[in-house]
């Protein structure tokens, strides 16, 4: 495995670059927005009615350290930009993020996720930055696997694990562990290994 972290990376009407300050405070209001947080946002059940934890005053900090490892390389996460000639304003826009994380003692193993902007949904986005991801992590930083989950009634990431050509490997329930979603989810869980994603890429 190559730890040579989040290279910029391009696609027809996207650019990945990793975390910037510039950016970090839209990617906090688009991630606040409940259609978004519902599905993305993990954390302890202790924070979840506390408005001051949530505000940008406490989640700078949180923000601004994570701009200060963006550049290691053992870190694989990216903002998702918008190329100026697909934005209504003519100006490259940031639109949600994406990353790799790891999943446990073997970082060959990651689990990847991702989120957009509501207004921007719908329209391939995501798929694109997820393709664009998910063949650097294999390609270049030759990782093994991807082991991952999305709750089954978020249907947008479903439908792009499975066009990406992962294997639904299970489902199981649990107790939400979203800061912002109360009560039990199911769960679908995902694979894809470098010896399927090459044979079949």
């Amino acid at each position: 495995m190559n730890l040579i972290g989040s290279k910029t990376l391009e696609t027809k009407k996207l650019i990945l670059r990793s975390s910037r300050i510039e950016e970090q405070k839209r990617l906090w209001e688009i991630l606040m927005l409940p259609e978004v947080n519902k599905w993305y946002l993990t954390s302890s059940k202790k924070n979840a009615n506390n408005k001051e934890y949530w505000s940008w005053k406490t989640q700078e900090k949180f923000y601004k350290t994570k701009v200060d490892n963006a550049n290691n390389g053992d870190v694989f996460g990216w903002s998702i930009f918008l190329k100026r000639e697909y934005t209504k304003s003519a100006k490259e826009e940031v639109i949600g993020q994406i990353t790799a994380q790891e999943t446990g003692k073997d970082i060959t193993i990651r689990d990847v996720g991702w989120y957009i902007d509501p207004i921007y949904q719908k329209k391939g986005y995501g798929l694109e930055a997820a393709t664009a991801m998910i063949e650097y992590m294999f390609k270049e930083v030759e990782i093994e696997k991807i082991d991952s989950s999305a709750v089954r009634d978020n249907v947008g990431s479903c439908k792009i694990f499975e066009k990406l050509g992962f294997k639904k490997t299970g489902e199981f329930i649990t107790e939400s562990p979203y800061t912002f979603y109360d009560g039990k989810l199911t769960f679908s869980k995902y694979e894809l290994d470098i010896e399927t994603y090459f044979r079949t890429n």
